[in-house]
């Protein structure tokens, strides 16, 4: 009889801000097989007789090819264990979640998904500000600071980026910003533009720096790099 799936979002990193489901998936889980950014205390709740497999991804590392990672959820299912797929931030945000499904799908075997928290709220929790302004952005809007080659991806709405009545939140932003924030002004976003840079959010590294579109930008062009992961949002953000 085959195992059971369960694809569990670990949310920023802080286990206080996992879902009760998320703790309770952990705590049942036989074998798990986590994300790097999903390392650390959140593995505690596992119970210590559990198979605990690193399958880490992360920016500009060597990680596991997507498909040993699926064959790897596949065999353990198999063997009719419960596995937790255990996933940083939100499992169905900028991640790989559908290639894994689709795997699952295709050898029959069942799964369910445990939201969690995106980076966006956690940061803009964190920094004691609402990820919206009620009277002041007219929407949020999630995008990708680079495709999988690392670069700026390519085809975006620029009209829709440069909004400056809305909350736009980049993710994986801290190596392409510089080239996005150049790109926003050339289509007519302000250089003054609010802007925070949100880094480890919810760790003991948690930092903020927060700034100006064009200040921002200046900054990432001469700054070393820096391996944290990091948010940044611009827009109608508030004071």
């Amino acid at each position: 009889m085959n195992g059971f799936v369960s694809f569990v979002s670990s949310g920023p990193g802080d286990p206080e801000l996992l879902t009760v489901r998320a703790v309770n998936r952990l705590r049942e889980a036989e074998v798990v097989l986590y994300d790097d950014l999903s390392s650390g205390p959140i593995l505690d709740l596992a119970p210590t007789t559990a198979d605990l497999i690193s399958v880490g991804k992360r920016a500009g590392r060597a990680s596991p090819r997507q498909d040993h990672v699926s064959r790897l959820l596949i065999d353990h299912a198999a063997t009719g264990l419960k596995v937790v797929r255990l996933k940083s931030g939100d499992s169905g945000m900028f991640g790989r979640l559908e290639e894994e499904i689709t795997a699952l799908r295709a050898a029959g075997i069942g799964y369910e998904i445990v939201p969690g928290i995106t980076a966006p709220s956690a940061a803009c929790a964190a920094a004691g500000i609402p990820l919206t302004r009620r009277l002041n952005a007219r929407r949020v809007q999630f995008v990708t600071g680079h495709d999988v080659t690392g670069a700026l991806p390519e085809g975006l709405n620029w009209t829709a980026l440069a909004d400056p009545q809305a909350v736009t939140a980049v993710f994986m932003a801290r190596a392409t910003f510089p080239a996005l924030a150049e790109r926003l002004m050339a289509h007519g976003l302000a250089p003054g533009t609010p802007t925070l840079m949100a880094q480890g959010v919810s760790t003991p590294a948690q930092s903020f720096r927060r700034d100006t579109l064009a200040g921002l930008a200046a900054h990432l062009t001469d700054a070393a790099p820096d391996p944290a992961p990091t948010l940044i949002l611009y827009g109608a953000l508030a004071e």
